[in-house]
């Protein structure tokens, strides 16, 4: 008797392509969040499957902190390009400049906070639904709690005592006026899942995923790259390293780790190895113990 078994991945993705199908049937404008990060990568080529021979039938949402890292927007160009996709572009500086979001102050401002802010605009002005996230429980105890389909009220907000129970793959997308929903199809991967994966569809990636040399300056046991808009404290200099990224956010905040993986079977090895989560580099993560969980009140992600 034939017998027809999924490997792990093979499961995490049709988790992911039911999840996408499940949305374009109960939402009427969804849209999926775009950094140009691997998560996001990776959701994107899901939701490519999900719908394919069609066209993706919905919009990437890129809120753009006008901090982002040259390399991330150049791929993000290149991939609405190749693929023909719908984008649209929330500015933080139009809503700095507009008084809704105030700049931080200090040596390495971080617009990260103020993300939330342009989102909750973002969605507010194409009345999105529906918002697709490439998070994972994996990444950061805040994000464990997630369901697929996250609630958020009307002010954007998550409450996590008015999240609707998922049993046996049913999912409620209910919701009133002004509320809308987070969803996230790849919730139950872990990153060497996306690495994984990654190498096996031989997705391609922006180069700062990569080994490569870099200017950068160690603040606190971060490695910051060099910037406009961070700046150098009492007895700091740049030097160059040879690094590479595990997560992707703004140049101000985003630490770098020294690595020679220069492909995708070495990342894999490092990953495997790694005794830090991929997180650990993330300096506005370290603002406090619960840094994560006050965004997410306030409408991030």
């Amino acid at each position: 008797m034939q017998t027809h078994t999924l490997t792990h991945l093979k499961q995490l993705e049709s988790e992911a392509i039911y999840i996408f199908r499940e949305v374009a049937e109960q939402f009427e404008r969804p849209a999926m969040l775009f950094s140009g990060g691997k998560d996001s990568i990776v959701m994107l080529h899901l939701a490519r499957k999900a719908f394919w021979p069609g066209k993706v039938p919905f919009p990437l949402i890129h809120i753009d902190t006008g901090h982002n890292f040259p390399e991330a927007i150049d791929y993000r160009d290149w991939m609405v390009k190749e693929y023909d996709l719908d984008l649209i572009v929330g500015s933080v500086q139009e809503s700095i400049d507009k008084g809704t979001a105030v700049e931080e102050r200090g040596v390495n401002p971080s617009r990260n906070g103020l993300q939330a802010i342009t989102l909750l605009e973002t969605l507010e002005e194409y009345n999105i639904d529906a918002a697709f996230g490439g998070g994972r429980r994996d990444e950061e105890k805040a994000r464990a709690k997630e369901r697929f389909f996250s609630h958020r009220d009307e002010f954007g907000q998550w409450n996590p005592k008015n999240q609707r129970p998922e049993l046996w793959t049913l999912y409620n997308g209910h919701y009133n006026d002004y509320e809308h929903f987070r969803i996230f199809p790849i919730s139950n991967w872990t990153e060497m899942d996306v690495w994984q994966y990654i190498a096996q569809e031989k997705i391609a990636l922006p180069s700062i995923y990569f080994a490569h040399k870099r200017p950068v300056v160690e603040r606190n046991g971060i490695l910051l790259a060099e910037s406009p808009w961070n700046t150098l404290l009492k007895d700091e200099q740049y030097e160059e390293r040879l690094i590479r990224y595990r997560t992707l956010g703004d140049m101000t905040c985003t630490g770098a780790v020294l690595s020679d993986a220069d492909n995708l079977s070495g990342i894999i090895q490092e990953v495997a190895s790694s005794r830090v989560t991929e997180r650990g580099n993330r300096s506005d993560d370290k603002r406090s113990e619960a840094a994560m969980e006050e965004r997410k009140l306030q409408g991030y992600f």
